[in-house]
C-alpha cells in the first residue's frame, strides 16, 4: 500500500512537500527451542542478505493478514492471522534505501518441525539459531530484538 503525505512547508507562500509512504508488515517466526526464520533476500536492495520474512500491504489488506500471506509467499508457513502478535511498528526515515518505508511487525512461534521452503522473491529459507544470526538487512535485528523482549 502507497499513502501520499503532504504537508504545507511553508503557510505564507502556500508551498507543499509531499511523501510517498509505503506500508509493509514483516514476521518474527520463531521455534520453541529457539530457532527464527529467515530469508535470503533475491532482489535489491541488499540482494542476498538476511531479512525476515515480510513484504508490501495490498490495498484494502489488514497489515496481520498481509504478514500471514507474505509468510506463506516467501516461507511455505502457513500460520493463521489471529496467531500474529504485534511486537510494534517501525518507522524511521531512511530505514530503507528504496524511500520512506513504515512496517507493522509480528511474531509467531510454530513447532519446532516446521519445514520452511523458499519461495516468491526468497532465494533461500533458513531457520537460525537467535544466539547466532548473521548480519540482517535493513532493522530487521532490531525487531527480532523486540519480539524477545515482548
Amino acid at each position: 500500500m502507497t499513502i501520499t503525505v503532504t504537508s504545507q512547508d511553508n503557510t505564507a507562500t502556500g508551498d507543499e512537500e509531499s511523501e510517498v509512504i509505503r506500508l509493509t508488515a514483516d514476521v518474527v517466526a520463531s521455534t520453541p527451542n529457539g530457532l527464527v526464520l529467515l530469508i535470503e533476500r533475491g532482489w535489491p536492495p541488499h540482494e542476498g542478505a538476511w531479512a525476515l520474512p515480510g513484504g508490501h500491504v495490498d490495498l484494502g489488506e489488514p497489515s496481520r493478514e498481509a504478514a500471514a500471506r507474505e509468510l506463506l509467499e516467501e516461507t511455505g508457513v502457513r500460520v493463521d492471522p489471529a496467531d500474529l502478535r504485534q511486537i510494534g511498528v517501525w518507522d524511521a526515515p531512511g530505514r530503507d534505501p528504496r524511500g520512506r518505508y513504515v512496517t507493522v511487525a509480528y511474531a509467531v512461534t510454530v513447532p519446532a518441525d516446521t519445514i520452511a521452503q523458499a519461495g516468491d522473491d526468497a532465494r533461500t529459507a533458513r531457520w537460525w539459531p537467535l544466539t547466532d544470526l548473521p548480519p540482517l538487512a535493513f532493522d530487521h535485528a532490531d525487531i527480532i530484538a523486540a519480539a524477545l523482549t515482548n
